[in-house]
């Protein structure tokens, strides 16, 4: 138990002083530095924190701690923001809406959720990860991303989820190019099989994505036809909850 407690203390002093280094957290609680990289490596590997990406030696927290949904987390900016526009979003398309934020290059993360009332609809439990490459979610949080991070996630290697992932680097970039030109980013059974949704990023004042808002939908209700309908819906939606938060 007093492992337990000292881990939440550990997390609840990265939340607060993040990026931080192991040195800056061992004075701060007076431990050892192999128990407090210890207890750092083992919060990473539950998916709570980090490695800062330009600074490795710093810890943040990931964005997967947005799963527990914790009561203060329903006053944030962003899900205080999102709430209305989301609901609005859903009553116009009666489609499940999801707000996901990205937990660095490593996936996105659903943080909220609108459900419709289809019997047959797409659903992912609050904390679900996914890949950024083979969403649509993630493409319109990577379409915003500089340069480097895009180079960054390529040189991992783009996995392969369907026949419809885009595995391929420039048929990725392409797909990018297409999503800032358009507003929105398309996703069709590139992840999940008979799983579709359009997506467009909700940004920060600096005009970086903090996350993405989409439509989500069945493979069987899906309609070329109405895609762009659906993409300007999403990305008024996605323009209106930057605007909520901002203001």
């Amino acid at each position: 138990m007093k492992s337990v407690t000292r881990s939440l203390r550990i997390l609840e002093a990265v939340a607060q002083h993040q990026p931080v280094t192991v040195g800056e957290l061992t004075k701060l609680f007076g431990l050892p530095k192999s128990t407090v990289q210890r207890t750092l490596v083992t919060l990473a590997e539950a998916g709570w924190l980090r490695a800062n990406r330009k600074d490795t030696t710093r810890w943040e927290i990931g964005a997967r701690v947005l799963a527990v949904r914790p009561a203060a987390l329903q006053g944030s900016s962003l899900l205080a923001a999102a709430h209305e526009p989301m609901v609005r979003l859903r009553d116009t398309v009666n489609e499940t809406i999801h707000l996901c934020v990205p937990d660095a290059l490593q996936c996105m993360v659903v943080v909220d959720r609108v459900d419709c009332d289809h019997a047959v609809r797409t659903f992912h439990t609050i904390g679900d990860t996914s890949p950024l490459h083979a969403t649509a979610t993630g493409q319109a949080v990577l379409a915003h991303l500089p340069k480097a991070d895009i180079d960054e996630l390529v040189t991992r290697g783009l996995e392969g989820y369907s026949d419809s992932t885009p595995t391929d680097p420039s048929r990725l970039r392409a797909e990018l190019g297409r999503v800032r030109t358009d507003g929105y980013a398309v996703n069709r059974n590139q992840y999940l099989p008979g799983v579709c949704a359009i997506a467009a990023p909700v940004l920060d004042d600096r005009g970086s994505p903090l996350a993405a808002v989409a439509v989500s939908l069945p493979d069987s209700r899906f309609s070329q036809d109405r895609l762009p309908e659906l993409g300007r819906l999403v990305a008024d939606t996605a323009a209106e909850i930057t605007a909520r938060r901002l203001g």
